[in-house]
């Protein structure tokens, strides 16, 4: 397949406060999109991080537009170079319902929602609200790290929204023993990929390399998207 393109383009105004200049940045595959996926980041990673750009990278390559976009206190860090934390969940609640509107009026067709680690857990707290087509989490964290005692799952019991989780088999966020003790809605599909942590790279001793798994997951990601 031919290589896709990529670039920014100005597609929303950031919700009040967020640092000026906000952007998609959009990798578009050559023809007609068989769906569109707004993709957010981690807490502590931008969204061009090398994860963030190799996923959006195959998605485009099987034929699924992808949108990136980032969090206030990341685009404030582009800006002034400073480190800080995430803002508070109602604040990164509210830019992605700024997000989702806005790419919605630029689409037509199936429109997906989700994002790696904390983006992904912020967009399956709207999913069911914004009328997503669909939620794609690529390594949820199912609780903090070191903080099994206090898994955030209570919610995912009842979604509505036709959601795939990715997730490596020795996440430090939610492993597979963990994991299977929760209720979860039956309209969560899981894909375990082995021996993997929460960037879904595997143990060199299990045989697979992290190419594999990125690439078993785009995959994955793309046919859950284009599910007839």
């Amino acid at each position: 397949m031919a290589k896709p393109t990529s670039g920014d383009i100005d597609l929303y105004q950031p919700v009040s406060g967020a640092a000026p200049g906000g952007k998609c940045l959009w990798n578009r595959p050559l023809g007609e999109a068989r769906a569109t996926f707004i993709l957010a980041h981690g807490a502590g990673a931008p969204m061009d991080s090398p994860f963030m750009e190799t996923m959006a990278q195959r998605l485009a390559a099987q034929g699924v537009a992808v949108a990136r976009f980032e969090f206030p206190y990341m685009a404030q860090r582009r800006i002034d170079g400073g480190r800080r934390p995430p803002n508070p969940q109602a604040r990164l609640l509210d830019e992605w319902r700024a997000v989702y509107a806005a790419v919605r009026q630029q689409v037509a067709g199936a429109l997906a929602i989700g994002g790696k680690s904390m983006g992904g857990r912020m967009a399956s707290l709207l999913a069911d609200e914004l009328g997503a087509d669909a939620l794609v989490c690529l390594g949820y964290p199912f609780y903090a790290a070191g903080k099994p005692e206090k898994p955030r799952v209570a919610h995912l019991a009842e979604l509505r929204t036709p959601t795939l989780i990715v997730q490596g088999e020795r996440d430090a966020l939610g492993n597979r023993e963990a994991v299977k003790q929760y209720a979860l809605s039956a309209q969560i599909e899981v894909l375990w990929l082995a021996a993997a942590d929460h960037d879904l790279k595997p143990l060199k001793a299990s045989g697979f390399t992290h190419e594999q798994h990125l690439q078993q997951a785009a995959e994955a990601v793309t046919a859950f998207l284009t599910r007839a």
